[in-house]
């Protein structure tokens, strides 16, 4: 791994492009620390870090938070992050599975592509624009959202027209920003620009959680033999993650040989990779959002009675929070399989091609077949993905683990990690690979003109 590090910088085009990652995920992180105008960003800091600590968790603002790398608790420029990109692409994912315009403008090719991905850009300035309204409108009224607020905290120091017109236009500058600054990664850096950024501004988080680690030993509340449990916890999960992440069911693939003059087209053997984990991280997200809701509600209504049940029955990983979280993940596992792996669509481009599993009739019954292995190996990774998720609840619960640290051992935040750095890792050995294979092509050609 070394040596493939120190090969990479050796390559003049691959250190370019290292090099231009870095700087502009710099000018990412940068533009999550630069407050908005008239905030007291220092009190927001506060009031949040109490809310915090007293719930165990921000429930959707916190999965908000985290990527925007903490640029929500201190309102800056990028506080909105690329969520609401993220939540375009949701949105316009799901409409093509069910709106047959966007259906056929996806399989219209690269052209297609760039229109659907033009929808999104437009989607997302429609969402900066209601998000930063409400952010807005959230910093006015702090105690509306059941911020704990103390009398003659005041957060923001502006005008309430001319606040509310500035953070639309400063948050949504400031999302655009990102998405353009991720697009330029995408196209002349290294990785998937979007998803890099999502994943540093979660990494920015490891010294807090260090700090926080090390501050409990030093009180006392962790021993020798709590940290060699974490560590190797930690091992374990990551190690986890990686396999089932990486994990895949070969479905092979025969095509059927076809004779035109003297010569023989097709009859080569392959395989369709199911992976175990298909829907990625998007359950936990999904369960996240609507878990917010319910309690939010309900602690709205003016009922003590009703307070009390959803402070008691929905609290933030207590056992009914749990069973909920944990089913809705299974669901929106299998939800979201059913709206993007389309078995039909698959039996009928390999029987267009010549192609088939053997053993299996072509058309229907390689749908059936599909539908069904495909059913099989979701429930084993939405099982997984339930464990991964409900485990730092569990540590941050039962063991007074910080919720901080807790984090970084399941959940959201490592699943985004591993799923990019093995990204990342991919695309830079490919271009190593590209070079040495290049080199090699170069060197055989002169030996040949000698």
């Amino acid at each position: 791994m070394l040596s493939a590090f120190t090969n990479s910088f050796k390559i003049p085009e691959l250190r370019q492009r290292i090099l231009f990652t870095v700087a502009l995920i710099f000018l990412c992180r940068l533009i999550s620390v630069i407050p908005t105008p008239g905030v007291n960003a220092a009190l927001l800091r506060t009031i949040m870090d109490r809310m915090a600590m007293s719930s165990g968790d921000m429930g959707f603002m916190g999965l908000l938070d985290l990527f925007s790398g903490g640029a929500l608790t201190q309102a800056a420029i990028g506080a909105l992050g690329i969520m609401p990109s993220i939540s375009a692409s949701i949105i316009l994912q799901l409409l093509t599975a069910v709106v047959p315009a966007l259906e056929r403008l996806a399989r219209e090719g690269d052209a297609g592509r760039q229109q659907i991905i033009q929808y999104g850009r437009y989607l997302t300035v429609a969402l900066c624009l209601v998000q930063g309204c409400a952010m807005a409108a959230v910093l006015l009224r702090p105690a509306a959202l059941g911020l704990q607020v103390m009398e003659g905290e005041v957060i923001v120091t502006m005008a309430r027209v001319p606040f509310i017109l500035l953070t639309i236009l400063t948050m949504t500058t400031g999302t655009m920003m990102l998405m353009w600054l991720g697009e330029q990664i995408t196209a002349r850096g290294i990785g998937n620009g979007i998803s890099l950024i999502i994943t540093i501004s979660i990494v920015s988080r490891l010294p807090g959680a260090i700090s926080q680690s090390v501050n409990m030993f030093r009180a006392g509340s962790a021993n020798v033999f709590m940290l060699v449990a974490m560590l190797v916890l930690a091992f374990l999960v990551i190690g986890g993650v990686i396999a089932v992440t990486q994990a895949q069911r070969k479905i092979p693939v025969q095509y059927a040989k076809r004779v035109v003059g003297r010569k023989t087209y097709g009859g080569q053997s392959t395989y369709m990779p199911l992976r175990v984990n298909y829907s990625g991280v998007m359950p936990i997200i999904f369960a996240q959002a609507i878990l917010m809701f319910p309690q939010r509600l309900l602690m709205m209504i003016p009922s003590q009675a009703v307070k009390s049940f959803a402070e008691v029955h929905l609290r933030y990983a207590g056992p009914t929070y749990l069973i909920l979280y944990s089913l809705m993940i299974l669901f929106f596992s299998y939800f979201w399989v059913a709206t993007q792996f389309h078995p039909v669509q698959i039996a009928d481009d390999l029987k267009k091609y010549g192609g088939y599993v053997p053993g299996i009739r072509p058309g229907k019954p390689t749908a059936e077949f599909l539908d069904r292995v495909m059913t099989r190996i979701t429930l084993a990774g939405a099982i997984f993905l339930t464990i991964i998720a409900v485990l730092p609840m569990i540590l941050a619960e039962q063991f007074h683990i910080p919720h901080m640290v807790a984090q970084f051992f399941g959940g959201t935040s490592l699943l985004i990690i591993v799923g990019v750095m093995l990204d990342t890792m991919r695309q830079v050995e490919s271009h190593l690979v590209t070079r040495h294979y290049d080199g090699f092509l170069r060197k055989g050609r002169l030996r040949s003109r000698r």
